[in-house]
């Protein structure tokens, strides 16, 4: 599993969460499996107040991350099955 955050972590994709899931939330489920260096919850840009039902988790050690995908990918959390992997980089925007 290799960092997609450079060299300050390995940085996980967290799908499918429910709306209702705030980034302290997040921060929480995943700190069982290790060191956090970054986690948020995507809000909706016309709402903060309601989430996009992805995030980003930054795990610190890469067999963390390996371990958190593995415990939290298909994990059901308030009736929605959750996916989580390893987050792709961004593709550049052309914009012609």
């Amino acid at each position: 599993m290799n960092s997609s955050n450079g060299d300050v972590g390995t940085r996980l994709y967290v799908g499918n969460l429910p709306y209702s899931m705030r980034t302290p939330d997040l921060f929480k489920l995943f700190s069982e499996y290790g060191e956090i260096v970054d986690a948020v919850v995507m809000m909706e840009s016309d709402s903060k107040d309601r989430s996009r039902g992805f995030g980003f988790v930054t795990m610190k050690e890469v067999a963390d991350a390996e371990k958190a995908v593995l415990a939290v990918n298909g994990k059901e959390i308030l009736g929605r099955e959750m996916i989580c992997n390893v987050a792709k980089p961004r593709e550049p925007r052309f914009d012609f």
